[in-house]
């Protein structure tokens, strides 16, 4: 997998989008956010067999869990390497913890864009828990 040579370009667009779409489990929620965003630069879709087939959080996870993966953490440890927080660059994928659990996002330097129930937000990346290199 590498990125698009105009990777940069393609994340802003899918950013741009991802903050003008409603969050809607199996849709646009958290980790189908963080995988649309790694679409964006690698033209791979990492989330195809998991979208449109469940419609609450905790169906995804339950997919998650049939498929092998504890969590969306978990599968995105098994498609990327993980790196420490501190030495994510743009593009890379975090772990922040929020109140409603451990969401993954997408970083953009000293912040890391998150998608929440309510809206695209951006949290400190000093926030980050743990980071996955996207190549």
């Amino acid at each position: 997998m590498m990125r698009h040579p105009d990777w940069k370009l393609r994340l802003m667009q899918y950013l741009g989008e991802a903050a003008r779409t409603p969050f809607q489990p199996g849709q646009h929620d958290c980790a189908l956010f963080a995988a649309g965003a790694v679409e964006a630069m690698t033209g791979i879709d990492y989330a195809r067999p998991f979208k449109g087939r469940y419609t609450t959080l905790k169906g995804g996870v339950r997919m998650l869990r049939e498929a092998g993966f504890a969590d969306h953490i978990a599968l995105a440890a098994a498609w990327f390497p993980e790196i420490a927080p501190a030495f994510a660059a743009p593009g890379d994928l975090a772990v922040i913890e929020t109140p409603d659990g451990p969401a993954m996002g997408v970083v953009q330097g000293e912040g890391v864009y998150v998608l929440t129930v309510d809206r695209l937000g951006i949290m400190p990346m000093p926030g980050a828990t743990r980071a996955f290199r996207v190549m």
